[in-house]
């Protein structure tokens, strides 16, 4: 009996998908089985990574305290003498700001109004800027009549990059140049948090003691980089020394602090930045209606921190402390963390509020 051609054609095209098939399950399962090997293998190693990481970490747990210990008892004091050494090297060719360009935010009080007249006293060209224009105005009239060659006020809010951007295109385009960038704009609103309705009231807050500063030096860094001029940055002790009802102040304080670090590591030694860390100064910001918790605190002069901050930047030097026995508070954060909150605490937090309102 002869087999259609038809059924031929089929048979063949049957067989021929079966033997495919076959040979698509034997490629498949063989990949499989690889991948499956390979995978095996990479997480094996994977394990055996994570162990020998874990081991790493316990041992540099162990190791690396006492170590570091042992070297810094060595390494300290010749480091100590030469970095004396280079601080009184600084402090005698301290550098001379006659003649050049100051740019100061918050200029119309408080550390930033007496950072103009030490700047004035020097024979310092300045850009005060601020939100009170009148108040603004009569800084610079006592600036221009205790020293400054040229004064000019530029009433601004930091808190718009605009703003930011006009002021120190205005500084360059008047003097041409522009030397030292005094970031001071600054608010606070002391609060528990708690007792905190509308978190909008602090947003504020943040984008004039942060931002604020962001946007000036965004602007300022070609000019400060052609004359290899300098920021001075106004955070406070509040970034490493929590003060209770502060908190969103002190968080905007310690990114002042973590932000301008970064930079000074960006900029090498094209830019010099000096960040200061302020007490309780004598200031609008302190007095009693804004921070009567702080009212039996000894607090500094405005005008001994100005002198200070303008010392510590013409010396070059990284960071400033003022008063400088508030370095103590540091030391005792670092190394007894529990006794300093305890104290804080009881002598702040339990304190009862104002109830003034702030203005």
């Amino acid at each position: 009996m002869m087999i259609p051609p038809a059924c031929k054609s089929v048979n063949y095209w049957w067989a021929f998908g079966h033997k495919s098939c076959s040979l698509f399950k034997y490629y498949f399962i063989h990949l499989s089985f690889s991948l499956s090997l390979s995978l095996s293998l990479s997480l094996s190693h994977f394990s055996i990574s994570l162990k020998a990481m874990d081991l790493l970490h316990k041992f540099l747990n162990i190791i690396l305290l006492p170590l570091t210990s042992i070297l810094l008892l060595l390494f300290m004091p010749p480091f100590l003498l030469l970095k004396f050494l280079f601080s009184l090297k600084r402090y005698i060719f301290m550098e001379n700001v006659a003649g050049k360009v100051a740019l100061i935010t918050g200029a119309s009080s408080g550390i930033g109004e007496h950072v103009a007249y030490e700047y004035a006293k020097r024979g310092a060209r300045l850009v005060l800027v601020a939100r009170r224009e009148d108040r603004l105005r009569a800084v610079a009239n006592k600036a221009r009549q205790i020293g400054s060659p040229e004064v000019i006020a530029v009433a601004a809010d930091v808190s718009k990059v605009e703003d930011c951007k006009r002021f120190i295109e205005e500084a360059v385009n008047h003097f041409g140049q522009l030397d030292h960038l005094v970031n001071n704009a600054g608010v606070t609103k002391p609060r528990s948090f708690e007792k905190v309705t509308q978190f909008s009231d602090f947003a504020s807050l943040m984008d004039i003691n942060f931002w604020g500063s962001v946007y000036s030096t965004h602007y300022a860094v070609p000019y400060l980089r052609k004359n290899k001029g300098k920021i001075v940055v106004i955070s406070s002790t509040g970034a490493w020394l929590a003060n209770p009802r502060l908190s969103f102040y002190n968080a905007s304080k310690a990114a002042l602090l973590s932000f301008f670090e970064t930079l000074r590591i960006e900029f090498g030694p094209d830019i010099g930045v000096t960040i200061v860390t302020p007490g309780l100064i004598d200031s609008e910001m302190t007095q009693g209606k804004f921070l009567p918790q702080a009212a039996w605190v000894p607090a500094e002069t405005a005008e001994g921190c100005a002198k200070a901050i303008l010392d510590s930047t013409c010396s070059g030097d990284m960071y400033l402390t003022e008063p400088s026995w508030m370095k103590v508070l540091y030391w005792i954060k670092v190394l007894c963390p529990e006794v300093l909150e305890w104290c804080s605490h009881s002598m702040f937090a339990n304190r009862p509020q104002s109830t003034k309102k702030n203005s």
